[in-house]
């Protein structure tokens, strides 16, 4: 018997059926496929910026892994997709926001001995000195056997000598990438570090490829067992790209731990002055410096900009990397970025080529396998600085000369991410950003700016609704160049600046300006170019009334009742000189806000233990790549 509801049913679809067909006509329009109504098929600028960590340890990197760190490569890309995974002193651990993107860049020095040694793996037992170190291990003397290690990498000698072991954790790491980069939603570009220490002096690069499997599968990574010197490191990573086809590039960080190396006047192995080969060298392949990440600020230093009042911040500056030789005032100029960025527009003056033409990201540095970068959810810069009511107490880096030049936690600071504006999140789309310095640095928080520099913007650009299609036609963006100005004209500038969503509000935007004077002096000034509030900037370019400041330190809080959610600013440089090189970039601060210190004296109950004069306040900050005018 048939239902009474399938005898109604069945008219009612036949009918619909009939009234679909009947319209049709009505439904689908006769259109000239040569228009395109929708106005973005064909617009290609960069339209999204994604958050990512470029400079991740694992346990595959031998300090880490020998250190006690037990997160894989796998474990870092599950945390940085926003899973829990357990730290490696067996905390439970999740990020508030998933990352964008992540390259896990474990150190090329014999890659993978921790956990070969932990499974027992042929490629380790068929070593001698592997073998030892093997043994030693599972006597319960992996301390001792870490230190023989380390012992070695002083001298840049390779204790191992074995390439196959290197090879084989190469090729864990590759497939791990292969395995969660999913594009469109997730990036993990392929790389790894390059950790060359010369007398202590922190010369490190981070190698970034462009590609997957197939071209990075072909190589082993270059070590500083292969050269110490820089300029060696461009030379593989040419012979890489002609064997490949593929591309890569480098990423220098953590200049203030150089003592005076990173951005020196003179070449690694030969001493001679920089000249345009070199110039040009060192600018192609690291077109982007870390500036910012929990072993020092690397923007700016006081004692190099004394009318910079955000200029100390998170300084770490007292020694170089292994804590062995104190730092003297005349290094400073050749480990910060502002004075490197001045310095590159003399040596363009001189050369043609300018050395130190690059944009600036941040980053975390992270050697417990989770890139962390939240005050109020650091998991340190290493796993024996992990959340614990004694990490205030802990040495990162012991000096072996003089205690007073020992890295300690209380110095360290929970930063950083890059920023990358592109069109989609994919390896090759992230990969160019870096190349064309569209990126900017964070010390953790996510604040979204945007900047462009031209010489036809008007006031009445900053709000159009088209703003970024506008200004990609009229002018450039972070990382870009102007030259030849119209002889009535100044560099102008768009600024748009958003807070990050679950963060504090903003406090300023500044630009930073430096030039080469007629002289042939390197001149830096600073502007305030917005502000929140009703404070105003005085006719010299500055507002000077602080923002003010809610952080409970006790309560480890504070509140958004002070500063502005977004802050946008059209600007024109008062002071050019058409016939003057110079450089803008833009930096963003945020209100006052707790650090990691902070909230570690509250959860801990350590108020009576810590000390008074530790850092429990700051202002975290965006940092944008320049745009560079030249006449």
């Amino acid at each position: 018997m048939i239902s009474p509801t399938i005898r109604m049913v069945a008219p009612l679809v036949l009918a619909f059926a009939l009234a679909s067909t009947a319209n049709a006509q009505a439904r689908f329009p006769e259109v000239d496929p040569d228009q395109i109504y929708s106005p973005y098929p064909e617009q290609t600028f960069p339209n999204t910026v994604y958050f990512g960590d470029t400079h991740l340890h694992t346990s595959y990197s031998v300090d880490a892994g020998m250190g006690g760190n037990t997160v894989t490569p796998e474990g870092a890309y599950r945390f940085a997709l926003g899973y829990e995974v357990e730290s490696s002193t067996g905390l439970r651990a999740k990020l508030k926001r998933p990352l964008d993107f992540l390259v896990v860049a474990d150190h090329a020095e014999n890659l993978g001995l921790a956990p070969l040694i932990d499974r027992s793996a042929p490629v380790v037992l068929d070593n001698p000195q592997a073998k030892r170190y093997h043994d030693m291990v599972k006597a319960g003397n992996g301390y001792e056997a870490f230190l023989d290690w380390l012992s070695h990498q002083g001298k840049a000698e390779d204790p191992i000598k074995d390439p196959s072991m290197s090879r084989t954790a190469w090729n864990e790491i590759i497939d791990m990438a292969e395995k969660y980069n999913q594009p469109g939603r997730f990036t993990a570009i392929i790389g790894f570090e390059w950790t060359t220490n010369v007398d202590g002096n922190n010369l490190h690069r981070n190698v970034l490829f462009r590609g997957g499997k197939e071209a990075a599968s072909q190589i082993v990574p270059f070590s500083q067992y292969d050269s110490r010197d820089p300029e060696d490191l461009w030379a593989w990573m040419s012979e890489y790209e002609k064997k490949t086809g593929d591309r890569a590039l480098a990423i220098p960080h953590n200049g203030n731990l150089s003592n005076g190396m990173m951005f020196a006047p003179t070449t690694l192995t030969t001493q001679e002055p920089l000249d345009a080969d070199y110039a040009n060298r060192r600018s192609e392949w690291e077109p982007v410096v870390e500036v910012i990440q929990p072993k020092g600020y690397g923007e700016a230093h006081p004692f190099l900009s004394p009318n910079d009042e955000f200029a100390d911040f998170a300084l770490i500056d007292g020694t170089n990397l292994n804590g062995t030789e104190a730092k003297t005032d005349d290094m400073l100029q050749y480990e910060y970025a502002r004075e490197a960025l001045k310095s590159g527009l003399a040596y363009e003056e001189e050369l043609g080529e300018n050395p130190f033409k690059f944009g600036m990201i941040g980053s975390t540095d992270a050697h417990g396998g989770l890139a962390s970068s939240e005050e109020n959810n650091w998991f340190g810069k290493a796993n024996i600085v992990e959340p614990s009511p004694e990490r205030w107490k802990d040495v990162l880096i012991k000096s072996p000369v003089d205690d007073s030049l020992s890295i300690n936690a209380l110095s360290l600071n929970a930063s950083g991410l890059a920023a990358v504006w592109a069109r989609e999140n994919t390896r090759e789309a992230i990969w160019d950003a870096f190349k064309r310095r569209e990126v900017y640095a964070t010390s953790g928080t996510r604040i979204r700016v945007r900047v462009f520099g031209g010489f036809d913007f008007t006031e009445d650009d900053l709000y159009k609704s088209n703003l970024a299609e506008h200004a990609y036609e009229v002018g450039v963006p972070m990382g870009g160049d102007l030259s030849e100005a119209p002889s009535d004209k100044s560099p102008r500038f768009l600024v748009r600046a958003l807070r990050d969503p679950d963060g504090a509000n903003l406090d300023r935007i500044q630009v930073i300006k430096g030039w080469l004077d007629a002289k042939g002096n390197t001149q830096e000034r600073i502007y305030d170019i917005a502000v929140a509030g009703d404070r105003t900037i005085n006719s010299d370019g500055r507002a000077e009334e602080p923002v003010g400041n809610t952080v409970d330190v006790d309560d480890a809080s504070y509140d958004n009742s002070i500063g502005s959610a977004t802050l946008g600013a059209y600007w024109e440089d008062p002071n050019f000189d058409p016939d003057q090189r110079a450089f803008y970039y833009m930096r963003v601060i945020e209100i006052p806000t707790p650090t990691f210190l902070a909230y570690d004296r509250k959860f801990y109950d350590l108020k009576d233990e810590m000390p008074d004069d530790a850092t429990y306040v700051s202002q975290e900050r965006a940092i944008t790549s320049p745009i560079w005018y030249t006449p």
